[in-house]
């Protein structure tokens, strides 16, 4: 106790919310890369695979269609490595999990209601969301990994 204050409440305090102001503007900003990525990625698809037949039946250079078809690969290809539309869900679910926790928090309603130290519960809350996301991602790189030595 140092005035009146427990210290560890205190410093739990701008710890906890520093936490989950810099995890939810992560998840915020991951998840919007991601989602325009993969609407990019798709458009470019739908637009070069619209063309395929245009180019064929105008064009007497059959190496437009070609590469119009070779494009629609690669962008397939990039969406697939890369997983943005899973990226996009798995991050905004995650950053709205956390902004629930938040509001929750704030008002003290739901588990922070009845809970003897709302702000270590949001604490621990905050980082079973953080780290059952991590998991998710690690199990997903295993089966990734998986996937590529099965086809050597």
């Amino acid at each position: 106790m140092m005035n009146g204050v427990d210290v560890r409440e205190e410093t739990g305090r701008d710890v906890t919310m520093e936490r989950l102001e810099d995890q939810l503007a992560w998840y915020d900003r991951k998840s919007a890369y991601n989602r325009r990525w993969h609407v990019r990625l798709k458009m470019a698809t739908l637009i070069a695979a619209a063309l395929i037949p245009l180019t064929a039946g105008l064009l007497t250079m059959p190496w437009v269609a070609g590469t119009l078809g070779a494009l629609v690969v690669v962008f397939e290809g990039a969406q697939q490595l890369n997983q943005f539309h899973h990226h996009w869900v798995a991050y905004r679910g995650t950053c709205e999990a956390l902004r629930h926790e938040k509001y929750l928090f704030l008002a003290l309603a739901g588990p922070y209601a009845t809970a003897d130290h709302p702000r270590r519960l949001l604490a621990e809350r905050v980082e079973s969301l953080v780290s059952s996301e991590h998991v998710k991602w690690v199990a997903q790189q295993e089966q990734s990994l998986q996937g590529k030595e099965a086809q050597r």
